[in-house]
């Protein structure tokens, strides 16, 4: 389901760039190329067209947005899920006696540093 919506929002948003691209805004733009359009609707026509054709995409991808965050939290029940969960089970407990642990020690600690300065 979830490889299904993402497949549609995809090509939603590949045609939500294309009528981008192609309306007329305030003084050109890739229609002025494509003048049989205008010619075919009229140029009211084809604006109102292409400016509704917009509208419809977005709020189509803001839908399919939502569907696919949906599909993904309702399909987290796996077992890689499950071996997640004990790896962190597992992190979260100590790994032997507090009491008994060393001590760390830097390397070079206990080495006194040497006096690189000019007499």
């Amino acid at each position: 389901m979830y490889l299904v919506l993402l497949i549609i929002a995809i090509l939603v948003c590949l045609l939500l760039g294309v009528i981008v691209l192609v309306q007329n805004p305030k003084g050109g733009g890739l229609s002025s190329n494509f003048s049989s359009s205008s010619q075919l609707l009229g140029v009211q026509k084809t604006g109102d067209i292409l400016e509704k054709g917009t509208w419809v995409l977005a709020i189509t991808l803001m839908v399919l947005s939502l569907a696919i965050n949906v599909a993904i939290k309702s399909g987290g029940t796996s077992s890689t899920g499950a071996d997640y969960q004990e790896q962190i089970q597992k992190a979260s407990k100590p790994s032997g006696p507090v009491g008994n642990s060393t001590p760390l020690t830097l390397p070079g600690a206990g080495a006194k540093p040497t006096d690189t300065t000019k007499k």
